[in-house]
């Protein structure tokens, strides 16, 4: 067989999130079996795998990640918004993965992909209102990624432990750190840690397989056992004697200082991971995972793998380029209680701003696209939308920033309306917006303001619900 008939018989799969810890991993393990195209942010300027093919994309542009899913069979999405894109960030890590979501559930089927499979958490069996932000926002990840042609395989995954994985990582530095530990209640939860092979395995066996379409498979090793059973299996495996014993007096605020302090853990992970922690995470048997017989690692052999590989996977260099630094994206969640379009509450906001701000703000139309709003009788609008009819459609409205003596940059930003979750939510979001005023000025009054509007807002249309 040549090697062009080869490279035609694999399956083209993409990673969005694949310069993080498992797609890292999966493009070391798998490279050689499909065609892996990795998604990033920024450009690469040095390839160390050329039979791997990397593909810059903007996750929060639906046009951009279609462009990056063209020619695709199977998306993998390892994506978890933890960092700021923009210098300031208005919204929850949860509305922000929600909106990303949305981007790639519509973009893979503007593509026409296959499959998605998705890599999410373990989700106890509670009512969703008891579930921690992190959890709640693993499900409703999983329930947008499958809203649409694409067919979803959501995998659920506890703590997955392996060379360079957050939380494994977290219980590592614990353990290395204080000689004495003192564990909070929360590390008597259950759970059931799995090894990254077998993470990585699983995911392989899912890759194209059609018995995994619309399905939901929670994965951990058979081992079930406490928190605080890691810390003491992971001190012996360490070779370091520690005195681990629990205390009930632990607020969750005073958890997380400590987890931070001691586990050498990002701020932006220790919140959600430890507020996840107080549920008991093991596998529901009406999900186990049973496509393929899996000789799942003891956690001492996860654990004694991750400790001692040395060499980790190689990626990119990359080159992000240098836009404008002041920037911002802002995004506002608001219950859909009277269940409207996005069309609906477009037109809405048009009308009700310059009526909420009677005297002070008009709205302006021109033609059948540009509208502008202007301060008092000036001639000049403070903001300028241009709508975008032909990326718009009833779940969502989309405007460009076209002008307006607030704005600084009118080639790039965009506002949109749009219906998530079977228009449960509206979200209202502005993205890449470059203020004119100077940065100080703006946090403390226009940003300020824009809160504070949206605010007023989402109770008007709680209001229209109501009637």
């Amino acid at each position: 067989m040549t090697n062009s008939a080869t490279s035609s018989s694999k399956l083209t799969v993409a990673l969005a999130g694949a310069g993080g810890y498992i797609g890292s991993w999966f493009i070391e393990h798998y490279k050689e079996k499909y065609q892996l195209i990795g998604l990033s942010r920024g450009k690469v300027i040095s390839n160390p795998y050329s039979e791997v093919e990397w593909r810059q994309v903007e996750l929060y542009s639906i046009t951009s990640t279609a462009e990056a899913l063209r020619g695709v069979d199977v998306a993998i999405y390892l994506v978890h918004s933890m960092s700021a894109s923009t210098r300031l960030n208005q919204g929850t890590f949860e509305d922000m993965d929600l909106i990303l979501a949305d981007n790639f559930s519509r973009a893979a089927e503007i593509a026409g992909i296959k499959q998605i499979i998705y890599l999410g958490g373990l989700i106890p069996d509670e009512p969703e209102e008891h579930l921690s932000r992190h959890l709640k926002s693993r499900l409703e990840v999983e329930q947008t990624l499958g809203s649409r042609t694409a067919r979803l395989t959501a995998i659920r995954a506890s703590i997955i432990v392996g060379p360079g994985g957050s939380s494994f990582d977290m219980i590592k530095n614990l353990v290395r750190h204080l000689p004495v530990l003192m564990t909070p209640k929360w590390t008597n939860s259950l759970t059931q840690p799995i090894a990254l092979g077998n993470t990585l395995e699983i995911l392989d066996s899912c890759i194209g397989n059609s018995n995994a379409y619309d399905r939901i498979f929670e994965i951990g090793s058979p081992e079930v056992m406490s928190y605080r059973d890691m810390l003491t299996r992971t001190s012996k495996v360490m070779g370091k004697r520690r005195l681990i014993f629990s205390v009930p007096v632990f607020s969750l605020g005073f958890s997380k200082f400590w987890v931070g302090l001691f586990g050498k853990t990002p701020p932006q992970l220790v919140s959600p991971l430890v507020e996840s922690l107080k549920h008991t995470l093991v596998v529901n048997p009406n999900y186990a995972f049973t496509e393929k017989e899996i000789d799942y690692l003891s956690y001492d052999e996860a654990a004694k793998l991750a400790l001692n590989v040395q060499e980790r996977p190689k990626l990119p260099v990359f080159n992000y380029a240098k836009g404008l630094k002041n920037t911002v994206r802002s995004l506002q969640r608001m219950p859909n209680l009277g269940k409207h379009d996005a069309i609906w509450v477009a037109y809405r906001y048009a009308l009700w701003l310059p009526s909420f701000f009677r005297y002070i703000i008009r709205g302006r139309l021109q033609g059948n696209s540009v509208l502008g709003f202007h301060l008092l009788w000036g001639k000049k609008p403070m903001l300028e939308l241009t709508h975008v009819p032909d990326r718009s459609d009833s779940q969502r409205q989309l405007f460009y920033i076209t002008g307006g003596w607030l704005v600084k940059r009118f080639d790039y930003g965009w506002l949109e309306f749009r219906e998530v979750l079977q228009s449960k939510y509206i979200i209202s979001a502005i993205h890449e917006f470059a203020p004119r005023l100077p940065w100080f000025i703006y946090v403390n009054t226009q940003a300020r303001l824009h809160l504070w509007v949206m605010n007023r807002f989402q109770k008007y249309l709680e209001k229209k619900a109501e009637l």
